[in-house]
């Protein structure tokens, strides 16, 4: 689909595509920030969206539509793979948990709810630039075809 005419619309859709895919990793994050047991065992251990940028081809025509990108190729984003932090679980002292080790302390994920509020802000925000580039793409493309008539 990414010709010259739909390319920026094709953009902005991975764009948008890859951060709900970051929202739902930092909502996934948020839900579990005090999961002491997993299925893996042990604590829930914070995750991350890794994204990657692909090239995108486009079909060269001659046309009113013809960009100057067309003599290489568009960037788009996917998700890569989505990573677990590797940093260590904060320990917190608590006798009465039941997943309390021996001295009373307590293994809890290392999420931090406050970076997890800046993650979904910075997801959020490049949601919205997205969206504004399919809506200015949308009204140049109507506009060009007004011209034509």
């Amino acid at each position: 689909m990414p010709n010259t005419l739909f390319s920026s619309m094709h953009v902005s859709s991975a764009g948008l595509s890859a951060q709900r895919a970051r929202l739902d990793v930092v909502a996934e994050n948020v839900a579990n920030a005090e999961s002491t047991r997993t299925e893996k065992g042990g604590p829930y251990r914070r995750r991350q969206v890794v994204f990657q940028a692909v090239s995108t081809a486009t079909k060269p025509f001659s046309s009113v539509f013809q960009s100057s990108f067309e003599q290489g190729s568009l960037q788009s984003v996917k998700v890569s793979k989505t990573i677990e932090d590797q940093r260590p679980f904060r320990e917190v002292h608590d006798p009465s948990n039941p997943d309390a080790d021996v001295n009373g302390n307590v293994k809890m994920p290392n999420v931090n709810t406050v970076q997890e509020m800046v993650d979904m802000n910075s997801a959020a925000r490049s949601f919205e630039a997205n969206v504004t580039v399919m809506e200015a793409s949308k009204r140049m493309f109507l506009k060009s075809l007004e011209l034509m008539r």
